[in-house]
């Protein structure tokens, strides 16, 4: 296993370790905790040290992630209408995955027209 690997797995077991405890005194805390931005620099890193330091394949990955914060936020803004209404875990996954899923389609679909490699 990579030493980037390892990071990551150790970076994301401290965040859920950390969402636990935290919970318990602030429930915002504990939610701005899970949606650091942890892995984000760590891929960016990736990306830099593979390319050589070039600028043009960081912003591309940049923009990438940017553009797949949108379907990110329309699961968890179904994962909060599917609670508010009173669904179980499971159904609110399966719901909020599916919003997910349709819209990474969609970025996915749009690529080319927004000028995405």
């Amino acid at each position: 296993m990579q030493r980037e690997e390892v990071l990551s797995l150790l970076l994301s077991f401290l965040v859920l370790v950390g969402v636990a405890l935290l919970q318990r005194y602030s429930r915002l805390l504990a939610a701005l905790t899970a949606t650091m931005p942890l892995s984000a620099p760590l891929a960016l890193w990736i990306v830099y040290v593979a390319n050589q330091g070039r600028p043009e394949p960081v912003q591309e990955f940049a923009l990438g992630m940017f553009l797949g914060l949108f379907p990110t936020l329309a699961f968890l803004l179904v994962a909060y209408l599917t609670a508010r209404a009173g669904w179980r875990l499971v159904p609110i996954l399966l719901a909020s995955y599916a919003v997910w899923a349709v819209g990474a389609g969609i970025l996915w679909a749009l690529r080319h027209r927004l000028g995405l490699p």
